[in-house]
């Protein structure tokens, strides 16, 4: 599914006053450098339902990835009624958009990106926070594949799918595991860490859908067969955090490399169990 590129947006009333003028990437801010076509390599893992002798099936990927990012043709007025309308500018992203924000005044926030998509499983985010651009590479944490209890992230639980030394029906097997090796179950971040370059500028978006830097607003929303009712969630998406690191290499004037790791959790049977995909790519 191809989003298009032009969107089209109500005019401005008089009392409006005219939109900043716009180029091909003016008002993306921090965002700026996100914009073409984006390709490489990654590692996705996920714990999806499995109806049978377990409830978990974790599921491993090397992938190709693309990401094809096109600039918004216009500016995008927010029209409020506490404080006046602003001026976003964003860029189309499948199947979804990023947008930067300027700075708020009621209520009182700093410039932020967001991050909205609509994905076909019946999930929609609206994932929001900073961007802090820095001297040098990334600083990429360790992040966990391990399940824990809904609501007490330190009751992690220990699943034998984690060990690649640990014979289980209940994973991905075979050729399926051809690339992946314990490292990577054990933090799949190492998969961005262990490509190495000469990075002299790094531009870091952090965006999640619950509160941090930005204090108000954020979230998913999932359709009725994932959050279920009174017998709990079928794969209730209810956290989603996500952090692009976008790199200016020795001997370029702008961004060609960019890391990206994104976890969602994923509850069902009072766990939640993590998404997580990570890739590293680069552009023309």
């Amino acid at each position: 599914m191809e989003l298009a590129a032009d969107f089209t947006f109500q005019p401005l009333s008089n009392d409006e006053g005219p939109p900043p003028s716009t180029g091909a990437t003016v008002g993306l801010g921090p965002l700026a450098g996100l914009a073409g076509n984006w390709t490489g390599q990654g590692f996705n893992a996920i714990w999806r339902p499995h109806r049978g002798n377990s409830d978990h099936f974790l599921e491993l990927n090397v992938t190709n990835d693309q990401i094809d990012l096109k600039v918004i043709n216009g500016t995008i007025p927010n029209r409020g009624f506490v404080q006046s309308q602003i001026f976003m500018a964003g860029l189309t992203i499948e199947p979804g958009v990023w947008i930067n924000i300027p700075p708020l005044t009621d209520p009182q926030e700093p410039a932020a990106v967001t991050r909205m998509a609509s994905i076909p499983h019946g999930t929609t985010i609206l994932i929001q926070g900073v961007a802090t651009t820095t001297p040098g590479g990334p600083s990429i944490p360790n992040v966990s594949l391990t399940p824990f209890t809904v609501g007490h992230p330190n009751q992690t639980i220990d699943f034998p799918e984690q060990h690649l030394n640990q014979t289980t029906p209940f994973r991905t097997s075979g050729v399926g595991l051809t690339g992946i090796t314990q490292a990577m179950l054990n933090n799949p971040n190492s998969v961005l860490t262990g490509h190495t370059a000469n990075v002299t500028t790094t531009t870091k978006l952090h965006v999640s859908t619950t509160s941090g830097d930005i204090s108000a607003g954020g979230g998913a929303a999932n359709m009725a067969f994932l959050v279920g009712t009174k017998d709990g969630p079928n794969a209730d998406a209810a956290h989603v955090t996500a952090t692009f690191w976008l790199q200016t290499l020795a001997g370029d004037s702008q961004p060609k490399r960019l890391q990206y790791s994104q976890a969602v959790l994923l509850n069902f049977n009072g766990i939640s169990w993590p998404h997580i995909t990570v890739a590293t790519l680069t552009k023309p």
